[in-house]
């Protein structure tokens, strides 16, 4: 059973984030995600003033006269959300965790997805993938995604981002828009983040929290590693160890950057004590002029 405090959150998530779709994001999506151009739709036989370059040649082959192929325009796409739930995520030093934003910015993709007439499924990882509800139209489907992100617990301890994305590239067998949202606490996944970039259209969601880049000034402190467990006790009244907790995450967050830069994905960084409309429409608007 759903408790009443999660059914008052989906449905208060619902209005807000649909107030958004319907006056800023519907229309952004729309231009950004467009369909996939022409898709092959069957074979007929060949009239004259028909291209020759659609000639069938195989099947002209086998029936000794001339077929073409005939393309229809593909519009509908599906959107697939592959959130990392591991328990970094559930961390947040402002009125949300780092997992409340990507459930809200999640829940604006989907509500546009299928305002836009395309399907949306969802994949939840953590080190192993947790959930998978496959792609689907409607709001009720939509409110079943926002559900799951809101009530799935991990049973992993740690993140797996290139495990996920190895299920994802298995379980998706035609090219979708794939929406990754983490905050990228991990290594060694770029292999397989390169791949899925080329079978897919790969949008990288980096959830970030102030807090963990800059240590304030509180004394010595227990700071504990939400995925490892490790802990370590912490003298943040040392301008020394400020700066350099400091330095290690931004050449982190320099290198992260430049790497999708460097092969060309789409990127949008959100921050807990931040509104993501603007870098959500700076994304969108970035598509647009690109294509």
């Amino acid at each position: 059973m759903i408790s009443k405090e999660i059914l008052k959150k989906i449905r208060k998530l619902e209005i807000h984030t649909k107030g958004l779709v319907n006056n800023i994001f519907s229309g952004e999506y729309q231009t950004a995600f467009k369909g996939r151009g022409m898709e092959f739709s069957e074979v007929r036989a060949y009239t004259f003033g028909d291209d020759v370059r659609q000639i069938d040649w195989n099947v002209t082959a086998r029936s000794s006269e001339p077929y073409i192929k005939v393309f229809e325009e593909e519009r509908e796409q599906t959107l697939v959300l592959c959130v990392d739930i591991s328990p970094s995520g559930f961390f947040g030093s402002h009125s949300q965790t780092k997992m409340e934003l990507a459930i809200e910015i999640c829940a604006v993709l989907a509500f546009s997805a299928i305002k836009n007439g395309d399907k949306v499924g969802l994949v939840l990882f953590s080190d192993k993938v947790e959930k998978v509800v496959p792609p689907k139209k409607g709001r009720t489907h939509v409110l079943r995604l926002i559900r799951e992100l809101y009530t799935t617990e991990p049973q992993g301890k740690t993140t797996n981002i290139a495990d996920a994305l190895s299920y994802v590239n298995r379980l998706l067998t035609r090219r979708a828009i794939l929406v990754l949202a983490s905050d990228f606490q991990d290594q060694n996944f770029e292999k397989q983040h390169r791949i899925t970039a080329r079978k897919h259209d790969l949008v990288n969601l980096v959830i970030n929290d102030k807090l963990e880049e800059d240590l304030p000034n509180i004394g010595i402190v227990p700071l504990r590693d939400a995925e490892s467990g490790k802990e370590a006790l912490v003298d943040t009244s040392s301008k020394k160890v400020r700066e350099a907790y400091r330095k290690r995450v931004e050449d982190r967050k320099k290198v992260l950057a430049e790497y999708f830069l460097k092969n060309k994905m789409d990127s949008i960084d959100v921050y807990t004590n931040e509104s993501y409309i603007q870098p959500l429409i700076n994304f969108f608007q970035r598509r647009i002029r690109r294509f």
